[in-house]
């Protein structure tokens, strides 16, 4: 019967995602006294629904000398609460043939739960425990670790080019923690002790850093109501919520560094540049020049290096949006007997190529239709509008912009995609890698 249910609301999952949003969505928002932020979005195009929580700390909020905390706590608050046994949290969810996850990432740690709509409630009232009462103790921590240490042996340490992200990040960030990847180090995690887990937990994990986001087949005022009786009586936090005031310094001068890997055999080249938070005006033109670039097959540096001249056996480029100023990266992996330096070079003559040309009408086009699809891509599901709603509100204080940042894209003309590629692909605003084999 579990397996039917699963089975069940899988199909209905894929059947909403092809029922695209059209025109606005629409959503209401409040406060709870204690601080926590609630965005509500009523759909019933499908009888599920989606809750989510995001709170506001990534790795970027952790103590250098602890780093891994946000990520660990991922983990850590599925283990269960004063009320749900150890182990449990996920059975709950798969008893009702739902689905929940969760994520971390620089600058946020989201939790949601999938779930037909009759099960509102259920999910509401986990999460609320998640927020109240969760067990921090030493045989969940301990528990975690090992967890979290076999997470990195399987993802990075035994996974051909796992490590490049961590190098790349290492090199590209002197000063702010953002330099440390949300893995974080397995010696902080060994060396905390629990007052430390706690205090992390007493901190972030309250309802004034937290924003609930539900979506789906519910009822506005029926959703309030429930809202009110799990989360209203849940204690703000006691001491303000810390965030980082580092800034990265201006980088100068390019730098290079090599880094090697056991676990591959083809090279591969890595720039980063450095670009502005996301949300700022050249963000928007970053996005867009990303796609001419080395958007899919069909993109100006996958068509020369990987198709025409077979060079490289991939291509990729993308602006890693974060919080504060982040990284526009570019990236690809050397065919067969081509050195890393070759492809260096070829991979840098094509940004320039891109910094003195001028972008077609049917370039540019397209790109604009492709940024169009993405939109509506991202919104075609419960969970998708959950999680944009929750980001919009707290990246940039307006949740309305799941309805209008398209604007902000179709405002780029071909002039600016063209300016930002000259201001910020630019030898000295850049970090290379050369990640070859380890022989």
């Amino acid at each position: 019967m579990k397996k039917l249910r699963l089975l069940c609301l899988a199909g209905l999952l894929s059947v909403n995602a092809l029922f695209a949003q059209s025109g606005k969505i629409q959503f209401v928002e409040y406060d709870l006294p204690n601080g926590l932020h609630v965005i509500l979005h009523e759909d019933h195009s499908t009888p599920i629904v989606a809750i989510s929580v995001l709170y506001h700390v990534g790795s970027k909020n952790e103590n250098p000398e602890r780093t891994g905390f946000a990520h660990f706590f991922e983990h850590l608050l599925f283990e269960g609460t004063e009320n749900i046994k150890r182990g449990e949290f996920d059975k709950y969810i798969q008893g009702a043939g739902g689905v929940n996850n969760a994520n971390t990432s620089q600058d946020r740690t989201f939790y949601y739960e999938i779930l037909a709509s009759n099960q509102l409630e259920l999910g509401l009232w986990m999460e609320s425990e998640r927020m109240m009462h969760a067990k921090v103790e030493d045989i969940g921590v301990e528990t975690q670790r090992q967890v979290v240490k076999e997470e990195k042996r399987q993802r990075m340490d035994n996974q051909p080019y796992g490590n490049i992200m961590t190098e790349l990040f290492k090199l590209a960030y002197t000063a702010h923690p953002y330099k440390w990847m949300p893995i974080g180090s397995m010696d902080h995690l060994d060396a905390a002790k629990l007052g430390e887990f706690m205090d992390f937990y007493k901190t972030y994990y309250v309802p004034n850093n937290a924003t609930l986001s539900v979506a789906g087949d519910l009822n506005i005022e029926q959703t309030k109501q429930l809202i009110a009786k799990y989360f209203t009586d849940i204690p703000k936090g006691s001491k303000p919520v810390p965030r980082p005031e580092i800034q990265e310094p201006k980088q100068t001068k390019e730098v290079r560094s090599v880094a090697y890997d056991p676990m591959i055999q083809l090279p591969a080249v890595m720039y980063a540049y450095h670009i502005p938070a996301q949300g700022t005006d050249d963000y928007y033109a970053l996005q867009m020049l990303n796609t001419w670039l080395a958007g899919g097959e069909s993109s100006l540096m996958n068509k020369e290096l990987v198709d025409k001249q077979q060079k490289a056996l991939q291509i990729f480029a993308f602006p890693f949006p974060l919080e504060d100023p982040g990284l526009f990266l570019v990236g690809g992996i050397s065919a067969l007997g081509v050195k890393a330096d070759d492809l260096d070079k070829l991979m840098d003559g094509e940004i320039e190529k891109v910094k003195s040309g001028m972008i077609s009408d049917r370039e540019f086009e397209k790109i604009r239709n492709q940024t169009e699809n993405y939109f509506v891509t991202q919104n075609s599901t419960v969970v998708g509008v959950a999680e944009n709603l929750a980001n919009y509100h707290v990246y940039y204080g307006d949740a309305n912009l799941i309805n209008t940042e398209i604007d902000r894209y179709m405002k780029v003309t071909k002039e600016d995609i063209k300016r930002v590629a000259n201001t910020y692909l630019v030898k000295e605003n850049r970090v290379v890698l050369h990640y070859l084999p380890k022989q």
